[in-house]
């Protein structure tokens, strides 16, 4: 059953991709509709798919890398639906659904074997970290989609290219306020994920900080997001600026989730 859902959701959410892709080149309230309808579909299926998993190995499943990359798409998919129900950003679907879509493709490409949870993971604390982590990943996921769209817009308003895309991509300044609400709910979450993780780190190895890889990068990317919301609220860090420092932010969050993988959380 986990199976059929998964295939289910990778289906949907490829339909919902390509749906939403259009949705660049032309303009139509049922595709537009389409497009919602078949990610909303395929987070429904994606949660099935997820409950059911979690039924099966009595714990959630985010425990390894195949499990914590179809976690983090529907996470990403999730904060996205709610957003274009918020703010009408239909063409955000564009930036956004690909990433969930290859994670998903990803996660379906490796192999995992139900297994028992190790001791080192069987503590309240470790949950608590892997969900704020998760939840603010996908914030900030949303945050490196809406920078994109707002260099793209700002390059279109520069050259004076007032063709389809600049009509159809959102204005600067509802651009710049989602991503500070994206950054606004990330970052505190991140904050906390780290703490929490920090006593799940003291109770499994005795130590709150072990310099350990994935610590590490952790405190990068909490480094450069609280630069940027620091800018932000200090001295005013808008547009351009604060839109390249959402995107770096970003590739070191994929630095910190794919490349360190070894440590102790998976």
């Amino acid at each position: 059953m986990t199976h059929l859902f998964f295939s289910l959701t990778l289906g949907l959410y490829g339909c919902a991709t390509a749906a939403y892709l259009l949705c660049l080149f032309r303009s139509s309230a049922l595709l537009t509709t389409w497009a919602s309808r078949l990610l909303l579909g395929g987070c429904i299926a994606h949660v099935l798919s997820t409950v059911h998993l979690s039924n099966q190995i009595k714990h959630l499943p985010l425990t390894n890398m195949q499990e914590s990359l179809s976690f983090f798409s529907l996470m990403i998919v999730a904060a996205f639906l709610f957003l274009e129900r918020r703010y009408k950003v239909t063409t955000l679907g564009s930036f956004v659904t690909p990433v969930a879509l290859m994670m998903l493709i990803a996660s379906s490409a490796l192999h995992a074997e139900l297994r028992h949870l190790p001791p080192i993971l069987q503590s309240n604390w470790f949950w608590i970290h892997a969900l704020l982590a998760f939840f603010s990943y996908a914030a900030f996921t949303i945050a490196a989609g809406v920078a994109v769209m707002y260099l793209i817009q700002r390059h279109f308003l520069k050259t004076k290219h007032f063709g389809a895309l600049f009509q159809r991509i959102p204005p600067l300044e509802t651009l710049d306020e989602i991503s500070y609400r994206c950054l606004a709910v990330g970052f505190p979450l991140l904050t906390v994920a780290i703490i929490s993780g920090s006593i799940w780190s003291e109770q499994a190895m005795g130590s709150y900080w072990v310099w350990d890889p994935k610590q590490t990068w952790s405190l990068i990317t909490w480094l450069i997001y609280a630069a940027l919301l620091h800018g932000r609220l200090t001295i005013g860090w808008r547009g351009k600026r604060a839109a390249i420092m959402s995107i770096i932010g970003f590739v070191v969050l994929l630095i910190t989730f794919f490349g360190m993988k070894h440590s102790i959380t998976w």
